[in-house]
């Protein structure tokens, strides 16, 4: 097992991270492609809006895992500015996609949503919870805040995942199986975020 962890991390440490940002733009460019050529069905600004949410909130998941993994010896921290940064690029291209494309930027009926439909408040949420974590992913930030009230800020992302992951349970009617993944997904890093000790906490 730790043979097998030591040759992970050496191997990550070879990958460039820019491996991992155009790795994560390729969903979006697939997206915008697919909604160009008409292959998304016969409600594509509805298909649009779900998988940028998904894929925003599945990027977001990769990056909290990348603690409890260094409990084990797994070591992706080069790994998660990019992958958090991206999960705030689709988790705001998913607002935009409903706020523009399905909304039309009109207000009225938007106000209207937020007050019919709860979960686009928590949505809501999540996304500006990520806001200052967006700001704050540069070294600067981190020297100009200081390593501890950079990692105190940055638990925020475990609000933006609680929003995103109850927002797509409560969007999805009947209860399917897939939403209630990622919320247990997201219960079970909140508890192993609890029980990893403070000096490995980043």
């Amino acid at each position: 097992m730790v043979l097998a962890l030591d040759r992970i991390n050496s191997l990550a440490r070879r990958i460039p991270t820019g491996v991992v940002w155009v790795g994560a733009m390729i969903p979006f460019v697939w997206l915008v492609w697919a909604a160009a050529t008409n292959r998304l069905g016969a409600d594509p600004v509805k298909a649009i809006e779900l998988r940028l949410g998904l894929w925003g909130l599945q990027f977001l998941l990769a990056s909290l895992c990348i603690t409890p993994l260094r409990k084990i010896g797994l070591n992706l921290l080069r790994f998660r500015r990019a992958l958090g940064v991206m999960a705030f690029f689709y988790i705001a291209m998913h607002f935009l996609a409903w706020v523009v494309l399905d909304m039309g930027l009109r207000w009225d009926e938007i106000l209207r949503d937020l007050y019919k439909r709860p979960y686009i408040i928590l949505g809501m949420v999540g996304l500006l919870a990520m806001l200052p974590l967006a700001v704050t992913s540069t070294h600067a930030a981190i020297r100009r805040l200081g390593a501890a009230r950079w990692r105190r800020l940055h638990q925020l992302a475990y609000v933006a995942a609680a929003a995103g992951a109850i927002h797509f349970v409560i969007l999805v009617k009947g209860w399917p199986l897939e939403p209630l993944l990622y919320a247990g997904a997201v219960g079970a890093l909140l508890l192993l975020r609890l029980r990893v000790p403070h000096k490995v906490r980043t």
